[in-house]
């Protein structure tokens, strides 16, 4: 990774700045590899549209003040549409949530040009590009995360609460928040769906909230029901002092 596209790298411009240097990031080559020859074969039902195919930086308003935290983006949902939950069966499930807590537009996000907009919430992911069989390697993790932790930097003045979707962007998310300067309590808390935990810091704390990924697999069993997000939703939008 080059010094001009580091995540430490000095940008007048903040979130917005961030943002274009994840874009431009190639620094894991499994990952670049395989982003890009998704976006070269693409599936049938896009045959014609244009892949993104690059690193999907986060989506959502610079003073947000919740901040939801997935696993990495979807190989034909953000690798193609270069937007986070965007143009898959997840998407369609986490933002027709916002929408039904009061914190979206719009209950469909399907385009980067849909005129979608979030009101004081963020999305991002630990890992920005999408992986083979959705799993990134640990390596893979921890090189990306340089990112998060600069946007929690960025986010920190606003900033009041996050859901983390799924033990891998629990786990992932709990160093990120000790570098961006919160205290995570010791041992570290562990995953489950509804837990919350209070991360303490000078400015205030911040809570942080856990809650089953919505991936096909868990909206398909049952395992999450549209029910179960909006309650972690609203619980975490109240935390954070979000009208709705």
């Amino acid at each position: 990774m080059d010094a001009a596209h580091r995540p430490d790298a000095a940008g007048p411009e903040g979130l917005a700045g961030l943002d274009r240097r994840v874009a431009d990031c190639r620094a894991c080559p499994r990952l670049v590899a395989w982003r890009e020859e998704v976006a070269a074969t693409k599936r049938a039902a896009f045959a014609d549209r244009t892949y993104w195919g690059r690193p999907v930086p986060g989506f959502g308003p610079p003073d947000a003040r919740l901040l939801i935290v997935g696993l990495a983006p979807a190989a034909h949902g953000g690798n193609r549409t270069g937007r986070m939950f965007t143009g898959d069966r997840s998407g369609d499930v986490l933002y027709r949530a916002l929408y039904d807590v009061g914190l979206a537009s719009q209950p469909t996000s399907v385009s980067t040009d849909d005129g979608l907009r979030l009101y004081g919430v963020r999305v991002t992911a630990p890992v920005h590009c999408a992986p083979p069989a959705n799993k990134p390697t640990p390596e893979e993790r921890d090189t990306c995360r340089p990112w998060l932790v600069q946007e929690l930097r960025l986010l920190r003045p606003t900033l009041r609460a996050v859901v983390a979707l799924g033990a891998f962007g629990w786990q992932a998310a709990l160093p990120a928040f000790t570098e961006a300067g919160w205290t995570v309590p010791r041992p570290r808390p562990a995953f489950g769906h509804g837990a919350r935990v209070t991360l303490a810091r000078t400015e205030g704390p911040l809570e942080l909230f856990g809650c089953f990924h919505v991936s096909q697999r868990n909206t398909f069993t049952g395992r999450l029901t549209p029910e179960m997000l909006r309650d972690v939703l609203r619980t975490a939008a109240d935390a954070a002092g979000l009208p709705r």
